[in-house]
C-alpha cells in the first residue's frame, strides 16, 4: 500500500486544484485577482528533491498530459514542463542542502518559474493579451502568496511522506520495482 501512496496523493492534489481555483478571481477593492493553485507541482517538486527525480519526471509526465488532455487542449504543455521542473529540481537541490527551508524555497522560485513560462507561452500563442506588469499585480502575485501558504501548511507533510516512503523503499528493495 504504501508504494501507491504517492500517486495518490497527486491524484488527490490534480482533483483538488480546480476546486480552489473556483474561489479565483478574488475582487479586492474593486480590482480583481487571480490565484491559480499549483499543487501538484509544488508536490512533485518535493518528490523529486526527497525522493527521486527519475519517478518525480514519470508522475510529472503523466500528471502534465492528464492536465493537458482536461483542462487545456494543447497537448504538450504541461506534459513537457512538469517533468522538465522536476528535473530543474533534482539538479538545483542535488548542488545544495536539502533541508526543508531551502526546498521551499527552490519550489517557490520554480513555480513563479512555471507561471511566468505558461504566460510567456500563452502570450506567444496570443490566448493572453494581459501586459506583463499587470501579470505580475492580478496574476502572479496572488498566486504565489496563495500557494506559498499552502506550501507552509503541508510543506513539512509532503517531505515527511516523501522520506518515509523513502526510507520504506531503503529497508525494503522489493518495493523499487514497483511504482517507487
Amino acid at each position: 500500500m504504501m508504494r501507491f501512496l504517492i500517486p495518490l496523493i497527486g491524484l488527490f492534489l490534480f482533483y483538488l486544484e480546480p476546486v480552489f481555483g473556483l474561489f479565483s478571481p478574488l475582487q479586492i477593492g474593486g480590482e480583481y485577482f487571480y490565484v491559480v493553485p499549483r499543487f501538484l507541482i509544488m508536490f512533485l517538486i518535493f518528490v523529486s528533491v526527497y525522493f527521486d527525480t527519475k519517478h518525480a519526471m514519470f508522475y510529472g509526465l503523466f500528471f502534465g498530459l492528464l492536465y493537458d488532455v482536461f483542462f487545456i487542449d494543447i497537448i504538450g504543455l504541461y506534459s513537457f514542463l512538469y517533468p522538465a521542473i522536476c528535473v530543474l529540481a533534482g539538479y538545483i537541490v542535488k548542488n545544495l542542502q536539502r533541508n526543508l527551508y531551502i526546498t521551499t524555497m527552490v519550489t517557490l522560485v520554480l513555480t513563479a518559474a512555471f507561471e511566468f513560462i505558461l504566460y510567456q507561452f500563452f502570450s506567444l500563442i496570443s490566448l493572453t493579451s494581459i501586459p506583463i506588469g499587470t501579470f505580475f499585480d492580478t496574476r502572479l502575485m496572488p498566486t504565489m502568496i496563495a500557494n506559498s501558504m499552502f506550501l507552509v501548511i503541508l510543506g513539512w507533510a509532503f517531505r515527511s511522506m516523501i522520506v518515509g516512503r523513502f526510507e520504506a523503499r531503503r529497508k525494503n528493495p522489493s518495493l523499487s520495482r514497483f511504482n517507487g
